[in-house]
């Protein structure tokens, strides 16, 4: 017994000095690399201590997500929005205690107005439905007011896409394909559904990549497609496309996107047969003739003097010929990886583009004929009831579901490596995503998000959300005092 625990320990301290001598020898081994190489000038200057730069500075993002930043500091969303979006998903208390860490001196910030009298629940009123493209021969009517944005299956999981399919289904709510084209897991949940057409055409594209009629009476044949929904641009990068890399493209995506397999495939950074307003509204008309489903325009908005042109022609066009509904997205970032100057610089937000295009629909006299949809960082029921304030007909969110799905804002959305399985490939990172859980956290999602937007909208004393306007809200202004949101738009009108 004695010689078998001498054995042992001469055995352990072999491994250890065996480990040590590994150890020093590719420390000496990265010293000499370090010293040599001239790109790097701290790794020059400091050999081996220097690379620890590069692990700090990658740590920096998780530690400060978890331990250093406050409730209200982080962007894009914050640990408070995150944290009440969590808690809805899973179907959890969300009541906090001891006041609001919200600070209400910001310019910006959104204030409702309570009635001195609100609305009893007995008095309140189910949402109304809206209804999109009266005169089509396939209208789309819906009570749903939070949507699913644009996520193109490639761009997001087999899994993920199922899952937000699944949970759509179940609150009741549409969801977007993105422009990546429609695949069964779209289909397979059950949901109604927005084909959104990209620069690339995908999906509906024929052998040139031209739109292609056939391949929209295809998509249309499918009665889960209820809208169709032409991408100018998009919040994350205005005024460029995308590329898919040939790695990503498979078989099955290739077949989807009606691309060819392996190879890169780029998206313009506009549609080539869309060059004046009168364009669009020729390809709006084309594909509500073809698919005789409603169709509309996604865009964010910045130089703003044409849409004034536009809404003119849409009013002075026949109802059976101009656009079902505007989707409005704001210049703040979205789902799609996209060059830093366009994601910081790029576009108006939606608290200034979203005034301007309802004021623009009401002075050409388009209330009752042109939705608009409003989409940005919503993922709060006092941001959607604020956007339902200022004349939205519906509003929706990529990456609030994307929360309710497990997202933490690892920010690696564009890297294949997504730590919950979202926006990767890797069969084994999607492994930890089970679909029917987060089905059922997505559905839970939207349905707290109806149901807290109904609270503001009682307090403020209406019986339906879609009573919200713009007397029920104020924003503090530069000096730190309340304005009402109407005379703060004024300019608009």
């Amino acid at each position: 017994m004695h010689d078998m625990l001498f054995n042992f320990l001469d055995l352990m301290t072999s491994l250890f000095l065996f480990a040590v001598g590994c150890i020093v020898v590719w420390i000496v081994y990265m010293y000499i690399v370090d010293k040599h190489q001239q790109r790097h000038a701290i790794r020059h200057n400091y050999p081996v201590i220097g690379r620890f730069r590069y692990l700090f500075e990658k740590q920096g993002e998780f530690f400060r997500q978890y331990f250093f930043a406050q409730d209200r500091e982080e962007m894009p969303f914050n640990r408070a929005e995150r944290s009440w979006v969590y808690r809805a998903a899973k179907n959890v208390d969300r009541t906090v205690s001891f006041g609001s860490t919200r600070s209400l001196s910001p310019s910006g910030t959104i204030l409702f107005m309570n009635h001195p009298f609100p609305t009893l629940e007995e008095d309140a009123c189910p949402v109304g439905e809206i209804t999109f493209g009266q005169t089509l021969p396939h209208p789309f009517t819906t009570a749903a007011i939070f949507n699913i944005s644009g996520m193109s299956y490639g761009a997001l999981s087999a899994r993920a896409v199922l899952a937000l399919s699944r949970g759509a289904k179940q609150a009741g709510c549409w969801m977007n394909t993105g422009e990546g084209g429609l695949s069964p897991y779209h289909l397979e949940g059950g949901a109604d559904i927005v084909f959104q057409i990209g620069t690339a055409k995908y999906g509906v594209r024929d052998c040139e990549g031209q739109l292609s009629d056939d391949k929209l009476r295809e998509i249309a044949a499918h009665s889960q497609v209820r809208m169709f929904e032409i991408k100018l641009s998009q919040g994350a990068k205005p005024g460029k496309g995308g590329m898919l890399p040939g790695a990503k493209v498979s078989a099955e995506i290739a077949a989807i996107r009606g691309i060819a397999q392996g190879q890169d495939s780029y998206s313009p950074n506009r549609h080539p047969d869309i060059n004046s307003c009168a364009d669009l509204l020729d390809m709006v008309s084309r594909i509500r003739r073809v698919t005789g489903k409603p169709c509309g325009f996604k865009l964010v908005v910045g130089f703003s003097q044409w849409l004034d042109e536009l809404l003119g022609l849409i009013a002075a066009q026949d109802e059976q010929l101009g656009p079902d509904f505007i989707t409005i997205d704001s210049a703040d970032g979205g789902t799609g990886a996209a060059p830093q100057p366009l994601m910081d610089y790029v576009g108006l937000p939606l608290q200034e583009s979203l005034p301007l295009i309802v004021s623009l629909r009401h002075k050409h006299g388009l209330d009752k004929r042109l939705r608009i949809i409003a989409s940005g960082k919503l993922i709060t029921p006092g941001k959607v009831a604020w956007a339902l304030a200022c004349g939205a007909d519906a509003v929706v969110s990529a990456r609030g579901n994307m929360f309710a799905l497990g997202c933490i804002q690892a920010l690696q959305c564009n890297k294949n490596t997504c730590p919950t399985g979202i926006t990767t490939h890797n069969p084994k990172l999607q492994q930890g995503l089970n679909v029917d859980d987060k089905a059922q956290r997505v559905a839970n999602y939207n349905r707290y998000i109806h149901y807290g937007v109904g609270l503001i909208a009682h307090s403020c004393g209406v019986g339906n959300v879609r009573q919200l306007s713009p007397q029920h809200v104020r924003i503090v202004t530069d000096n730190s005092m309340s304005e009402a949101m109407d005379k703060l738009y004024q300019h608009y009108h």
